[in-house]
């Protein structure tokens, strides 16, 4: 899988993924010039366009011992996601069977809506915590149309 090189457009790098949370990266979204992670220009804006920004997940590490894993896309007014998020988008509940480093899925693009000041993923173990798993998550390049080049 290719990302783009930009490291300002990552949302997890190589993040261990053990217990529920968000990405080690949010994006501060701003209206309206474009949003900004790491304080450098980033490829979103408020309101989002459909069809703007796809996303890259991979699993770099393989999950062990907990059921599941469901990733979602979500914007608030708090950089830490946690004031009243809102959710855009949901993988849905990935068995842990298919958590094997290079296991790859994506969000083909942001659905359109009012987002809120900060972007940003959640990680949501199922089951158990997981004793190991990472994710690689970022901004796809646009001309990228499949994950396996």
């Amino acid at each position: 899988m290719s990302f783009m090189g930009d490291s300002t457009l990552i949302f997890s790098d190589d993040q261990d993924i053990t217990a529920t949370a968000i990405s080690e990266n949010v994006v501060q979204n701003l209206t309206p010039t474009p949003a900004t992670l790491h304080n450098q220009p980033a490829a979103l804006t408020s309101p989002v366009e459909a069809g703007s920004v796809p996303i890259a997940i991979q699993v770099t590490e393989t999950f062990a011992d907990n059921t599941s894993l469901t990733v979602t896309l979500e914007s608030d007014s708090a950089a830490g996601l946690d004031s009243s998020p809102t959710v855009h988008w949901s993988s849905g509940a990935i068995p842990v069977a298919d958590l094997v480093a290079g296991y790859q899925f994506s969000l083909d693009h942001l659905p359109r809506g009012n987002y809120g000041a900060y972007t940003g993923l959640r990680y949501t173990i199922g089951g158990s915590n997981a004793t190991a798993g990472q994710i690689h998550a970022a901004i796809q390049d646009r001309g990228q149309s499949n994950l396996n080049t």
